[in-house]
């Protein structure tokens, strides 16, 4: 009975037994990054909400409905065969085309910028889902041109021409953060999938350029870039949101002023549930709480990895290039939310994974990571089908 009790124990002590069928540990990442958005999301919002609706908890309720539909997306999408979004993929891409069009003429305009498409009551933002949908075509068209991009020094022209038709739309909302994400990712995915180095060095030159090119021809991205150098030479202009970002983390110190007492959140930090929830965050949990969220998302993004590893070491390329695409997503957007809202980066509208306010940013993240549980399922039922193979041999 003990000896029992004790391989029960064992079994379930572990995060992910290797008998099991999914990943427990990428679940219960998702579920408390999930409830840790759900926490600082309200107490970040209690003065926004008074002050907008009169009513403390307006933006925790929203909040708390977003929470559920990206936890019914996650459960609809783990149902969905890995060989569906390979064989659909073109479908994905061209609604996520048809979506970022249509932002551009029944947009909705908030703070000056086109991004969200009303529906009803809720605001959805198709640039989400254009990641995902550019995330999954690149794998797919890499599975199909795999040879010719490993060996053709200009073959990844196809890609480029669809991450400049894909940029342009979003600059025209404009959208700089998401933009900057996809140019990453296709860099990223190009690498995983072994291009050759000159792929890299046109790309990241072509880059390069044209960051330079759209900061010196605009003149808001210009004084982004000149209040991110020094947000306190204008402290109540270009840099009143940096500013108060950075003395909401230099007043949290190692520990925090604990839940709810954030002094940059009323009202003095702009976008304070949103964009810059981490600087609430940093403020009430101190540099304690920014490092294990940033120990959760890295903890995330490794599962991730790991599911594409052992898809590519079972010879499923579209599932290892898509659950890498998605890891890598999910860890740029993260760092550059956190690069923002700490001053390392200049500022960029991005939210961060699971955490920030937003109904689109939330159901698509998760959606996200409903393709990972399936591809880790999968690869899972392909060990078990190769081991009994070899057991019967």
């Amino acid at each position: 009975m003990l000896a029992r009790l004790k391989q029960e124990w064992q079994k379930w002590g572990q995060l992910t037994p290797l008998n099991a069928l999914y990943d427990r540990s990428l679940i219960w990442l998702f579920l408390i990054l999930l409830v840790i958005g759900f926490v600082m999301v309200t107490s970040a919002a209690i003065p926004v909400s008074t002050r907008l609706y009169n009513d403390p908890f307006y933006f925790a309720v929203r909040d708390g409905v977003y929470v559920l539909a990206a936890l019914c997306a996650c459960a609809f999408i783990v149902q969905i065969p890995s060989e569906r979004w390979e064989r659909y993929n073109g479908w994905l891409f061209g609604g996520a085309l048809i979506l970022l069009l249509a932002t551009l003429i029944l947009g909705k305009n908030v703070n000056g910028a086109t991004r969200w498409i009303p529906i009803g009551p809720i605001n959805f933002q198709p640039a989400e889902l254009a990641k995902l949908a550019v995330i999954c075509y690149f794998s797919s068209f890499y599975v199909r041109k795999f040879d010719e991009m490993r060996t053709k020094n200009l073959s990844f022209m196809r890609p480029m021409v669809i991450l400049i038709f894909f940029s342009v739309l979003l600059l025209l909302q404009p959208d700089l953060g998401s933009t900057a994400v996809l140019f990453v990712l296709t860099f990223a995915m190009l690498f995983i999938m072994g291009a050759k180095v000159l792929q890299f060095l046109l790309l990241g030159a072509a880059g390069a350029v044209a960051f330079i090119f759209l900061v010196l021809t605009s003149e808001y991205r210009l004084k982004r870039v000149t209040s991110f150098l020094d947000p306190f030479a204008d402290a109540y202009g270009d840099g009143f949101q940096l500013s108060n970002s950075q003395m909401a983390f230099g007043q949290g110190e190692f520990w925090g002023r604990g839940l709810g007492n954030s002094v940059q959140k009323l009202e003095y930090l702009p976008e304070a549930h949103t964009d810059f929830v981490m600087a609430v965050v940093g403020e009430e949990f101190g540099l304690f709480g920014i490092c294990v969220i940033i120990a959760l998302l890295c903890a995330l993004t490794f599962r991730a990895l790991k599911i594409s590893r052992e898809a590519l070491l079972l010879e499923a390329r579209f599932k290892g290039f898509f659950a890498f695409g998605i890891g890598i997503w999910i860890f740029v957007q993260g760092f550059v939310n956190l690069g923002v809202a700490s001053g390392l980066l200049p500022t960029k509208g991005l939210t961060f994974p699971l955490v920030s306010y937003g109904g689109s940013s939330l159901v698509i993240m998760a959606a996200a990571i409903g393709v990972l549980l399936r591809i880790d399922h999968e690869n899972r039922l392909e060990r078990i089908g190769h081991a009994h193979l070899n057991n019967d041999e």
